[in-house]
Protein backbone atom coordinates (compact mmCIF):
# COMPACT_ATOMS: atom_id res chain seq x y z
CA UNK A 1 0.00 0.00 0.00
CA UNK A 2 1.27 3.42 -1.18
CA UNK A 3 -0.23 6.69 0.65
CA UNK A 4 -0.79 9.56 -1.58
CA UNK A 5 -1.28 12.93 -1.14
CA UNK A 6 -3.02 15.40 -3.20
CA UNK A 7 -3.84 19.73 -2.70
CA UNK A 8 -5.01 22.19 -4.44
CA UNK A 9 -5.06 26.02 -4.18
CA UNK A 10 -7.71 27.96 -6.26
CA UNK A 11 -5.03 30.81 -7.22
CA UNK A 12 -1.08 31.62 -7.43
CA UNK A 13 -2.14 34.00 -4.10
CA UNK A 14 -2.88 31.39 -2.06
CA UNK A 15 0.07 28.74 -0.85
CA UNK A 16 -0.03 25.11 -0.13
CA UNK A 17 2.39 24.99 1.99
CA UNK A 18 0.14 24.49 4.75
CA UNK A 19 -1.54 21.70 2.86
CA UNK A 20 1.88 20.58 2.17
CA UNK A 21 3.12 19.91 5.34
CA UNK A 22 -0.28 18.29 6.81
CA UNK A 23 0.23 15.71 4.04
CA UNK A 24 3.57 14.77 4.96
CA UNK A 25 2.54 14.93 8.39
CA UNK A 26 0.25 12.24 7.84
CA UNK A 27 2.91 9.72 6.40
CA UNK A 28 2.06 10.53 2.46
CA UNK A 29 4.87 9.03 0.33
CA UNK A 30 3.92 10.90 -2.76
CA UNK A 31 2.43 14.37 -3.00
CA UNK A 32 0.80 16.28 -5.90
CA UNK A 33 -1.14 19.23 -6.09
CA UNK A 34 -2.62 21.80 -8.85
CA UNK A 35 -3.21 25.58 -8.09
CA UNK A 36 -6.50 25.92 -10.03
CA UNK A 37 -9.91 26.66 -9.18
CA UNK A 38 -11.85 23.49 -7.27
CA UNK A 39 -14.72 23.93 -10.32
CA UNK A 40 -12.52 23.43 -12.79
CA UNK A 41 -12.52 20.42 -15.21
CA UNK A 42 -10.44 17.47 -13.94
CA UNK A 43 -8.49 16.84 -17.72
CA UNK A 44 -7.37 20.53 -16.59
CA UNK A 45 -5.85 19.42 -12.74
CA UNK A 46 -2.78 17.62 -14.91
CA UNK A 47 -1.15 16.81 -11.06
CA UNK A 48 -4.49 15.15 -10.19
CA UNK A 49 -4.82 13.09 -13.54
CA UNK A 50 -1.26 12.27 -12.47
CA UNK A 51 -1.79 11.03 -8.97
CA UNK A 52 -5.27 9.41 -10.27
CA UNK A 53 -2.97 7.18 -12.48
CA UNK A 54 -0.88 5.61 -10.34
CA UNK A 55 -3.31 4.73 -7.40
CA UNK A 56 -3.11 1.10 -7.52
CA UNK A 57 -5.83 -1.32 -5.24
CA UNK A 58 -5.55 -1.40 -1.26
CA UNK A 59 -3.60 2.10 -2.22
CA UNK A 60 -4.75 5.72 0.45
CA UNK A 61 -5.57 8.94 -1.61
CA UNK A 62 -4.99 11.59 2.05
CA UNK A 63 -6.78 14.73 1.13
CA UNK A 64 -7.30 17.64 3.46
CA UNK A 65 -11.03 17.73 2.69
CA UNK A 66 -13.12 16.69 -0.17
CA UNK A 67 -13.11 19.78 -1.53
CA UNK A 68 -9.83 19.39 -2.71
CA UNK A 69 -11.51 17.07 -5.28
CA UNK A 70 -13.96 19.13 -6.20
CA UNK A 71 -16.95 21.85 -5.36
CA UNK A 72 -19.84 20.23 -7.10
CA UNK A 73 -21.38 16.82 -5.75
CA UNK A 74 -21.63 15.31 -8.91
CA UNK A 75 -17.25 15.31 -9.51
CA UNK A 76 -17.23 14.46 -5.50
CA UNK A 77 -19.16 11.71 -6.34
CA UNK A 78 -18.25 10.20 -9.50
CA UNK A 79 -14.69 10.34 -8.33
CA UNK A 80 -14.92 8.27 -5.25
CA UNK A 81 -16.98 5.57 -6.88
CA UNK A 82 -14.15 5.19 -9.65
CA UNK A 83 -11.74 5.51 -6.46
CA UNK A 84 -14.34 2.78 -4.76
CA UNK A 85 -14.20 0.76 -7.42
CA UNK A 86 -10.77 0.46 -8.10
CA UNK A 87 -10.44 -0.40 -4.58
CA UNK A 88 -8.33 2.73 -3.39
CA UNK A 89 -9.19 3.92 0.03
CA UNK A 90 -9.72 7.84 0.90
CA UNK A 91 -9.28 9.77 3.74
CA UNK A 92 -9.68 13.34 4.69
CA UNK A 93 -7.21 15.25 7.50
CA UNK A 94 -10.34 17.12 8.94
CA UNK A 95 -11.79 13.78 9.87
CA UNK A 96 -15.15 13.28 8.15
CA UNK A 97 -14.09 10.71 5.47
CA UNK A 98 -12.06 7.62 5.72
CA UNK A 99 -13.44 4.73 3.15
CA UNK A 100 -11.03 2.06 4.82
CA UNK A 101 -13.53 2.12 7.49
CA UNK A 102 -16.88 3.04 6.40
CA UNK A 103 -18.90 0.79 4.03
CA UNK A 104 -19.70 2.25 -0.13
CA UNK A 105 -23.08 3.25 0.68
CA UNK A 106 -22.33 5.56 3.92
CA UNK A 107 -18.92 6.73 2.05
CA UNK A 108 -21.38 7.84 -1.29
CA UNK A 109 -23.74 9.86 1.58
CA UNK A 110 -21.51 11.38 3.14
CA UNK A 111 -19.69 12.31 -0.09
CA UNK A 112 -23.30 13.70 -1.27
CA UNK A 113 -23.61 15.50 1.25
CA UNK A 114 -20.05 17.06 1.42
CA UNK A 115 -20.60 17.85 -2.33
CA UNK A 116 -23.74 19.50 -1.50
CA UNK A 117 -22.44 21.21 0.44
CA UNK A 118 -19.40 22.76 -1.27
CA UNK A 119 -21.72 23.23 -4.06
CA UNK A 120 -23.89 26.26 -1.51
CA UNK A 121 -20.35 27.15 -0.52
CA UNK A 122 -19.46 28.41 -3.97
CA UNK A 123 -22.91 29.31 -4.89
CA UNK A 124 -23.23 31.69 -1.72
CA UNK A 125 -19.37 33.07 -2.77
CA UNK A 126 -20.43 33.99 -6.00
CA UNK A 127 -23.73 35.79 -4.40
CA UNK A 128 -21.95 37.87 -1.78
CA UNK A 129 -19.29 38.79 -4.67
CA UNK A 130 -22.23 39.99 -6.98
CA UNK A 131 -23.63 42.05 -4.28
CA UNK A 132 -19.88 43.23 -3.33
CA UNK A 133 -19.46 44.32 -6.60
CA UNK A 134 -23.43 45.94 -7.10
CA UNK A 135 -22.46 48.07 -3.76
CA UNK A 136 -18.92 49.06 -5.08
CA UNK A 137 -20.25 50.06 -8.50
CA UNK A 138 -22.85 52.36 -6.74
CA UNK A 139 -19.81 54.00 -4.87
CA UNK A 140 -17.87 54.33 -7.80
CA UNK A 141 -15.50 51.81 -7.97
CA UNK A 142 -14.48 50.45 -11.55
CA UNK A 143 -13.60 47.13 -12.44
CA UNK A 144 -11.17 45.42 -14.97
CA UNK A 145 -8.06 46.26 -15.94
CA UNK A 146 -7.19 49.92 -16.05
CA UNK A 147 -7.01 51.80 -19.20
CA UNK A 148 -4.19 51.94 -21.48
CA UNK A 149 -4.99 54.86 -23.11
CA UNK A 150 -5.77 58.52 -22.41
CA UNK A 151 -8.43 61.02 -23.48
CA UNK A 152 -6.11 62.76 -25.85
CA UNK A 153 -5.87 59.12 -27.49
CA UNK A 154 -8.95 58.37 -27.92
CA UNK A 155 -9.40 62.23 -29.49
CA UNK A 156 -6.87 61.06 -32.06
CA UNK A 157 -8.68 57.65 -32.40
CA UNK A 158 -11.75 59.37 -33.32
CA UNK A 159 -10.76 61.61 -35.53
CA UNK A 160 -8.41 59.70 -37.69
CA UNK A 161 -11.54 57.73 -38.28
CA UNK A 162 -14.14 60.45 -39.30
CA UNK A 163 -11.08 60.97 -41.79
CA UNK A 164 -11.51 57.35 -43.54
CA UNK A 165 -8.76 55.78 -41.86
CA UNK A 166 -8.75 52.10 -40.69
CA UNK A 167 -8.08 50.63 -37.54
CA UNK A 168 -5.36 48.94 -38.80
CA UNK A 169 -3.92 52.19 -40.08
CA UNK A 170 -4.73 53.97 -36.74
CA UNK A 171 -3.40 50.78 -34.69
CA UNK A 172 -0.39 51.49 -36.00
CA UNK A 173 0.18 55.15 -35.98
CA UNK A 174 -0.65 55.09 -32.16
CA UNK A 175 1.45 51.78 -31.41
CA UNK A 176 -2.04 50.28 -29.93
CA UNK A 177 -3.86 46.73 -31.09
CA UNK A 178 -6.24 46.83 -33.97
CA UNK A 179 -8.85 45.48 -31.59
CA UNK A 180 -8.03 48.40 -28.70
CA UNK A 181 -9.02 50.84 -31.50
CA UNK A 182 -12.53 48.99 -32.47
CA UNK A 183 -13.51 48.70 -28.96
CA UNK A 184 -12.96 52.79 -28.53
CA UNK A 185 -14.63 53.56 -31.74
CA UNK A 186 -17.87 51.35 -31.13
CA UNK A 187 -17.89 52.99 -27.29
CA UNK A 188 -17.76 56.27 -28.62
CA UNK A 189 -20.69 55.41 -31.23
CA UNK A 190 -18.76 56.71 -34.29
CA UNK A 191 -19.90 55.56 -37.68
CA UNK A 192 -17.59 52.29 -38.50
Amino acid sequence: MTVYGYWRCSTDLQDQERQVLALDQAGCEKIYGDKITGTSNYGDREELSKCLEQLQRDDLLVLEDMTRLGRTMVTMLVEVNNLIERGVFIKTLDGRLDTSLMNDEIVRLIVGVMGYAAECEVRNIKHRTSEGRAVAKTRGVKFGAKRKFDKYQVAEILEKRKQGQGYGTIAKSLGMNRSTVQKIVEREGVAA
